[in-house]
């Protein structure tokens, strides 16, 4: 066990850390050489097409280093398990942290220090993990890596030999990183070393093995054929197989103290497992890990099959969607217009994106998605408070006598040139300035309170766009504040649709409105008759526009002669689309919610 190391990568988006796993893996020689790819350890095709991380994934490593005392060389079994970047998964970051005993806190030369390397440093240092700090992109021609060293140095509070500089693209140093990384990061500590005791930090689902854990052992040996308990859960289970990560799923005659590997359970009910269970002995259990905080959401949004009769198969969809990401979660509503579906809870925008998208992909399931919201407590007339997740369930004005909603802190960091307008986009999003300090020598961080529904207003992309991408963003929940808000409805066809519903703030309603019908009349396709969409807030509508029918020339084979023929014909087709219009029902695409999600 002296001769294990346990460390995962931690690190803003964009910063860097699948090409440093990959050259990893390239100096290991854990991939042979002709099977090696970017991103290798991003498995998910979306992650491939996005060039983000979106799952944590492990990897067991084997590099002989030459002792500098004994000048022997000896083999070290290095397990890392490689993070996402972007706020939305940060508990994806978290349940590494507590898996490790050490990270490498990577950070691009090119842009510095940013809010959400700040985060992940906080959660390493409260769990006392060894942090290793590593500039990359060292060979960017517009590297600061000076002036990124100085402001590791004041934030970490370490001395400038302690930070190392690499390029995770060329290679450059991350040999002396992974020696580095022998050096500095501590093995792993036996608890009590009597019995097996190991804990769940992620897991998968086979249709042939069932439920597979993935495990940090911290007490004893885990075989084939052991009998277990999930401490939890109060189950029983017989561990059918126990194995690594190469990162493939590869079998081994046992797992001991200190390492990382999987256990599969053949369980076959997915509810049964959950990220932070302990798993130990059946005959004699020790007492249970600390696990981890329950991921809260913060975005909620209710989705509905196009097609009543997938209901079953969205179901089934959404339970195996809940092994691979932990921080969603599910309950199943009904809807008087949209019929049978599910409210969802989401850790962030992206993270909504990502599982539409994966339920259309990875099942073929096209949904019906309501705009995102926020979870509000309505106190109503009659004495009585309840919670509200959806925009289309929000009560009429008349109905309230005040509403709460969440707020949330946050951190922007900022070159100095961009402030003004950071200012000026948080005033237009109802934020609450608390101060501004210098954070090096060109930067800024900004602190402050806004509300979390703003967050939905596409306050990131803007941010980006007026920082001209050099802004950072990083928040966390503040309780709740009154808000004066009211529901937002949209008719299309003169039936309304609960999926584009949203509430927004009283003095944006007209705003708002007219800014959905114009979405909604440049996405929304043309049908047989003319569609008009409306706007409807406190019981007037605010905005409307026509969509103009798609037009046939009926006539267009009829050349010369009486033109009574044709206007025969043409009467005809208007009586046809005024028949339509009656009685015809308006099909909105899958695509176009996708679409006002994003609005």
């Amino acid at each position: 066990m002296i001769n294990i190391r346990n460390f995962c990568i931690i690190a803003h988006i964009d910063h860097g850390k699948s090409t440093l796993a990959d050259r990893l893996l390239e100096i290991t020689k854990t991939v042979e050489k002709r099977k090696m790819r970017e991103q290798y350890l991003d498995q998910m095709e979306l992650e491939r097409e996005r060039g983000i991380t979106i799952k944590l994934q492990p990897v067991r490593m084997n590099y002989k280093f030459q002792n500098p005392k004994t000048f022997n060389f000896e083999l070290f079994t290095l397990n890392l398990i490689d993070t996402p970047g972007h706020i939305d998964f940060s508990y994806e970051v978290s349940r590494s942290l507590a898996a490790v005993e050490g990270a490498i806190l990577l950070v691009d030369a090119s842009q510095g220090v940013e809010a959400q390397t700040i985060t992940n440093v906080e959660m390493a240092r409260a769990l006392g993990l060894a942090i290793i700090p590593v500039l990359n992109k060292i060979d960017l021609p517009h590297a600061r890596a000076e002036e990124t060293s100085r402001e590791l140095i004041d934030f970490l509070g370490v001395k400038p030999e302690e930070i190392l500089k690499i390029s995770a693209k060329t290679g450059e140093g991350v040999e002396f990183l992974l020696q580095e990384i022998i050096r500095r990061v501590p093995p792993p500590k036996l608890l009590i070393g009597q019995t097996s005791r190991a804990m769940i930090f992620d897991f998968e689902y086979s249709s042939h093995q069932g439920v597979i854990a993935y495990l940090r052992v911290f007490d004893g040996i885990f075989k084939k054929g052991d009998e277990l308990k999930l401490h939890f859960a109060d189950q029983k289970i017989i561990a059918a197989e126990v194995g690594i990560f190469t990162p493939l799923l590869k079998p081994a005659e046992q797992l001991s103290a200190g390492e990382i590997g999987y256990l599969a359970t053949n369980i076959k009910h997915p509810e049964i497992v959950r990220v932070g269970d302990t798993v130990v002995s059946f005959r004699n259990p020790l007492p249970a890990l600390p696990g981890y905080r329950e991921p809260q959401p913060v975005v909620f949004s209710s989705i509905y099959p196009s097609l009543g009769e997938k209901f079953e198969e969205l179901k089934n969809a959404l339970y195996k969607l809940r092994l691979t990401d932990s921080a969603f979660s599910f309950e199943q509503e009904a809807d008087a217009v949209l019929g049978r579906g599910f409210r969802c809870g989401f850790l962030g925008m992206l993270h909504m994106e990502i599982i539409v998208e994966r339920i259309r992909r990875e099942f073929g399931i096209d949904l019906i998605t309501a705009a995102p919201s926020v979870l509000y407590e309505i106190f109503g007339k009659d004495g009585k408070s309840w919670l509200v997740f959806s925009s289309s369930r929000f009560p009429d004005e008349h109905e309230i006598i005040k509403v709460k909603e969440p707020w949330l802190d946050f951190e922007i960091l900022t070159p100095q040139q961009h402030l003004n307008k950071i200012i000026s986009l948080l005033r237009e999003h109802g934020a609450e300035i608390k101060n501004t300090d210098l954070f090096g020598k060109r930067r800024l961080i900004v602190k402050g309170k806004m509300p979390l529904r703003e967050l939905m207003r596409g306050f990131f992309d803007s941010l980006k766009s007026v920082s001209q991408g050099y802004a950072s963003f990083n928040y966390e929940l503040a309780g709740q504040r009154e808000a004066q808000v009211s529901r937002l409805d949209v008719l299309v066809a003169e039936e309304m649709v609960p999926a584009f519903s949203r509430v927004v703030a009283k003095n944006r309603l007209e705003y708002e409105g007219r800014r959905l019908v114009e979405r909604l009349y440049e996405i929304l396709p043309r049908a047989l008759f003319s569609v008009k969409i409306q706007a409807v807030a406190k019981g007037r509508i605010i905005a409307s526009r026509t969509l103009s029918a798609l037009k046939k020339d009926v006539a267009g084979y009829l050349y010369g002669g009486d033109r009574t023929r044709k206007m025969k014909l043409w009467q005809k087709q208007k009586k046809g689309k005024k028949r339509l219009k009656e009685k015809g029902r308006i099909n909105i695409p899958h695509e176009v919610f996708v679409k006002m999600i994003k609005n």
